[in-house]
């Protein structure tokens, strides 16, 4: 079977379906070449394709929506379709422990358990962290937790292949069924196409069933943050270094009166330009605090379709007046006041107040964001208010 160049970059974004004419000409070859084997023509009794989209659903057929699928096996070519699956703990501690026999090197508990943390056992992560560990970094010595972390990172800024592969999908329309809502907290379409669209993305490896709409992982969750609000980073202008306090610590305040001063004068045309518009507030406010907290400190985030929120934890490492190493927490919630809907504070101080509850903090920020059309106006929003959750933690309240 000859080979075929794969279509170029350009080329692919010109005609969509350049990469299905490729895959289109290659079942065609294969299937020919199956058909000649009884008449003495050499070929492989069997092929497997690999990539991040089940070949069953690829659309053949070049009429319709280009992103859609068609259930029909192109060729009747498939036999068998297989998924790989995710790593357990275990597994993973297994697999690193044949890498400590080959070399020595070992892996301390607190990292397997963190790569699990962070990947979920996705399989290309949990080979990717180490790889960037061993390789990359250049670490001699037993990995630890703190390194894993770092390498995290790395893979992020680098954008992988494998991670730049999943971002490029973000923006079809199918993809942004599923995600919008999951990052907005809305409830998704139930339109006939949702379910096809969600067992797509599960394909993807974006969510880890067809069952719970939620990002897969928390690498996964924070490279689709990181892409969607790209266009916002570029706008603040803001050096992270000015919001650490003389004592080391981060000066959470500050940052949400400086937000505020950017949402006045940037958050209308951003809302208007977002792809993701449903889901806009959040992945403006997730770029803000990305591009001032990250420099020194880490994001935690937690989303999931229909949550009606989104949680984030600021984790600031800074250290104490004897020399001891301290870690500083400051928990938010983000809800989306929309129109026709009630006031959500309310619910919005006791989802916080369960999260500070589970993390043992004694006090955190709602961020209330006002979408309707009757919503004061841009200049007059970002009032800071003290209120009490149900079990009287006093908490700020910010309104933009």
């Amino acid at each position: 079977m000859p080979a075929l160049p794969a279509p170029s970059g350009a080329a692919h974004r010109r005609d969509r379906r350049t990469a299905g004419n490729s895959l289109v000409s290659i079942l065609s070859q294969l299937r020919d070449g199956h058909n000649r084997r009884p008449k003495g023509h050499p070929f492989p009794a069997s092929v497997v394709l690999c990539g991040l989209r089940d070949l069953r659903d690829y659309k053949v057929a070049s009429g319709g929506e280009p992103d859609r699928s068609n259930p029909a096996s192109p060729f009747n070519i498939v036999a068998e379709s297989l998924r790989l699956g995710d790593f357990t703990t275990d597994e993973i501690a297994e697999l690193y422990g044949r890498h400590t026999q080959a070399t020595g090197q070992e892996f301390t508990k607190d990292a397997v358990d963190r790569v699990f943390e962070l990947t979920q056992g996705q399989p290309w992560l949990v080979n990717a962290l180490a790889h960037e560990i061993t390789f990359k970094m250049g670490v001699t010595g037993t990995i630890t937790a703190g390194q894993v972390e770092e390498a995290k990172e790395r893979l992020i800024r680098a954008r992988a292949t494998h991670l730049d592969a999943l971002a490029a999908r973000l923006h079809e329309p199918r993809v942004k069924r599923v995600i919008e809502p999951i990052v907005a907290g809305t409830v998704p379409s139930m339109d006939d196409t949702i379910d096809d669209d969600v067992s797509y993305v599960h394909d993807l490896g974006l969510i880890p069933d067809t069952r719970r709409l939620e990002i897969a992982n928390p690498i996964y969750r924070e490279v689709l943050l990181r892409v969607l609000g790209a266009r916002t980073e570029r706008l603040v202008m803001a050096h992270p270094h000015s919001f650490v306090l003389p004592d080391g610590r981060f000066d959470l305040p500050r940052l949400l009166e400086e937000f505020v001063v950017f949402w006045r004068e940037h958050g209308e045309v951003l809302i208007q330009q977002e792809g993701y518009h449903e889901a806009a507030c959040q992945i403006i406010l997730m770029a803000f605090l990305h591009r001032l907290v990250n420099g020194g400190g880490q994001l935690d985030r937690e989303y999931a379709a229909g949550t009606k929120r989104l949680d984030v934890l600021v984790r600031w490492p800074y250290t104490g007046p004897d020399g001891e190493r301290l870690m500083q927490r400051e928990a938010m919630e983000l809800k989306v006041w929309r129109a026709k809907a009630d006031d959500p504070t309310s619910e919005g101080l006791a989802q916080l107040d369960r999260y500070l509850d589970r993390l043992t903090l004694l006090t955190g920020v709602l961020v209330v964001f006002d979408r309707r059309p009757e919503a004061p106006p841009w200049k007059e929003r970002g009032a800071f208010e003290r209120a009490a959750t149900p079990s009287g933690r006093q908490v700020t309240v910010l309104r933009v």
